[in-house]
């Protein structure tokens, strides 16, 4: 593996903005007998503040759930997913009105989960990549993870200017699911070897 070294740069050239949200009870009394929907959501809009208070509101006026979320402010442009759980008899007019907001300026997609599929046993892996940037970095790292069947949890990257050389330095984070059948050793050479290849650092651990 090939270990670049330069200073760190003061100045990013691109800041990424990430928060991750886990709700608790929305301080209703819930009827656990209700059969709920869930529903993941993705939201586009111009960023600007009050995005998330719009959307929590319209859920909770439905008695739905904000579970689970990742948003990103990106180029002054605001970008999130979030899954969230309604009772099914209010799901329609739910739906309805997170789709009326686009008046408001957010454009909503809403996507009525079904069944998780089925997986085998696997393990969470991270991944951590940083270097000159690069066109093509991440499609020869995906080409790699998913010829081994591992699936990418959660990705995060950002392009920084560097200190030195007037180059950009690129960094890429994520959170991977690997199968217990998965060749560990091969794919950890793999790496090893688009790492030297790419010349950037890579780091795979459990």
């Amino acid at each position: 593996m090939l270990y670049l070294t330069y200073p760190e740069s003061p100045k990013p050239f691109l800041i990424v903005w990430r928060f991750r949200y886990h709700s608790h009870s929305n301080g209703k009394q819930t009827d656990t007998s209700t059969m709920n929907t869930s529903i993941v959501l993705t939201v586009i809009a111009d960023d600007q503040p009050g995005i998330i208070k719009t959307v929590s509101k319209t859920l909770n006026k439905h008695d739905g759930n904000w579970t689970q979320s990742s948003m990103n402010s990106l180029a002054g442009q605001f970008a999130g997913i979030l899954l969230a759980s309604v009772p099914e008899a209010k799901t329609e007019a739910c739906l309805a009105e997170l789709h009326g907001l686009e008046s408001q300026g957010l454009r909503i997609i809403a996507h009525v989960s079904g069944k998780e599929t089925e997986t085998g046993k696997c393990h969470d892996y991270s991944l951590e990549l940083v270097g000159n940037d690069r066109q093509g970095i991440i499609h020869d790292i995906s080409r790699i993870l998913v010829s081994h069947k591992v699936s990418v949890n959660e990705f995060e990257t950002s392009v920084e200017a560097a200190s030195m050389g007037g180059g950009e330095i690129f960094r890429a984070r994520a959170q991977l699911s690997v199968p217990e059948s998965c060749d560990i050793f091969a794919l950890e050479n793999e790496l090893e070897d688009i790492a030297n290849d790419l010349m950037v650092e890579i780091s795979f651990e459990k």
